[in-house]
């Protein structure tokens, strides 16, 4: 059953993170919070590694079909997301699991509010 939920999650992640463009991590992680009832660190770490390749191939594929990618600044991006990624995963390490949650609570709570109220 575990196995069939995750293929469930995944499609739902990977739709939604196709759909919207966003990453499916946003979606993913308070999933796996949540179902399968693992800790912050956990989540994490589990979306990074299902979300690698996956949206890193198709979805850019498709995009990129459609002209709908800046190759310039998207090489540039993923250098400082490399960078950044690597710097992230080795702080997160530092902080217990309640309190990582609440920073990652708070962060969708921004980014929401940002576009609820922006332009």
């Amino acid at each position: 059953m575990d196995n069939i939920l995750s293929v469930l999650i995944g499609l739902v992640s990977g739709i939604s993170s196709g759909f919207f463009g966003i990453g499916g991590a946003i979606i993913l992680i308070p999933v796996l919070l949540y179902t399968f009832k693992f800790s912050q660190h956990l989540a994490q770490g589990t979306a990074l590694a299902s979300l690698l390749l996956p949206v890193g191939i198709l979805a850019v594929i498709k995009y990129y079909k459609s002209g709908d990618v800046n190759i310039k600044v998207a090489l540039f991006v993923a250098l400082g997301f490399i960078i950044g990624g690597f710097i992230g995963a080795t702080l997160m390490q530092g902080i217990p699991s309640p309190i990582l949650k609440k920073i990652f609570a708070v962060m969708l709570l921004f980014i929401s509010i940002y576009m609820l109220l922006g332009k």
